[in-house]
């Protein structure tokens, strides 16, 4: 099933989600759920000749592996409710994660997820059933995001067009990091085209979408990780929250101080994506930019932003 398109047709997002409010700030809630391993040549260019040789032992390679942190946010909008950013691995990895994963990716990627460490059973700790997440933004369908999917039968998806595109009609999803088990499944998926209307720039970043029409919420067009990768920028009652998703591994990588990764989809546009961002950073140093899998930075990061 992984290696066929999807039947699942999405629609696509012309205007603004309902339920917005003039003014509307939102808060932040990081959600760490669930690790997988990671080499860190695979998330940071070591340099040399044989790139694709040494990465390709560093992949297949238990010794080289590093646990990573799996983070999901779950953001607090005033009038429409709970939103999800990335849904997680999915409860079933707690006892094995052959089935979900798929067995090549289970055998190098290891997932695993403590009791209760899954988003639904976070979201229920915190009194909200999953049921009540109206909206779930996919920064990209990779399937260390997108792993738990299907426990948000009730939500609206809303992912970019470009990555719809890759990740359900592209070739070789498997080696491209989907498994499209995880989405081909008949829910209300919504994709916004950045080439289209309503997109709009917002500080340093070039192509943004007002998703509630209240400037709370913006996904902005980051691709490089991956073909339609997004980021999302939170409105604070302070500075902006920013989910970087995998435009970057590392914090280092923001600040220059790490190299970028070593096999990304489109290198030159993860620089571009990178540069909106670093100059995001510059312009507000005191916004918070969360890399994709950085274990220091997720070690330490506050349980809640407002």
């Amino acid at each position: 099933m992984d290696e066929l398109a999807v039947h699942v047709e999405p629609q696509p997002l012309n205007g603004a989600l309902p339920g917005g409010q003039a003014g509307a700030n939102v808060a932040v809630e990081p959600l760490i759920a669930g690790h997988v391993d990671f080499p860190r040549a695979a998330m940071v260019d070591q340099g040399g000749s044989f790139k694709t040789l040494r990465l390709a032992r560093a992949m297949s390679s238990s010794k080289q592996a590093e646990s990573v942190p799996v983070p999901a946010f779950l953001i607090h909008h005033p009038t429409v409710g709970p939103v999800l950013v990335d849904t997680g691995l999915h409860p079933s990895i707690a006892s094995g994660g052959s089935e979900n994963f798929g067995g090549l990716a289970n055998r190098f990627g290891r997932p695993s997820l403590e009791a209760g460490e899954d988003v639904p059973s976070q979201l229920r700790a915190k009194g909200v059933e999953p049921r009540q997440v109206p909206v779930v933004v996919m920064t990209h369908l990779h399937l260390d995001h997108s792993s738990a999917i299907s426990e948000f039968r009730d939500s609206t998806f809303v992912v970019s067009a470009a990555e719809w595109q890759d990740a359900a009609h592209g070739s070789k999803p498997s080696l491209n990091g989907y498994r499209r088990a995880h989405f081909d499944l008949a829910f209300d998926y919504r994709t916004v085209d950045f080439d289209g209307d309503g997109i709009g720039s917002y500080a340093t970043f070039g192509r943004t979408f007002d998703l509630f029409g209240d400037g709370s919420v913006r996904l902005a067009f980051t691709p490089g990780h991956s073909a339609g990768h997004c980021s999302v920028i939170c409105r604070l009652a302070g500075d902006d929250f920013v989910i970087g998703g995998d435009a970057m591994y590392m914090a280092g990588q923001l600040d220059g101080s790490e190299p970028l990764p070593p096999r990304p989809f489109d290198a030159h546009m993860l620089r571009r994506s990178l540069q909106e961002l670093r100059l995001f950073h510059a312009q507000f140093p005191g916004a918070v930019i969360t890399p994709g899998h950085d274990p220091d930075f997720y070690a330490r990061i506050a349980p809640r932003f407002e």
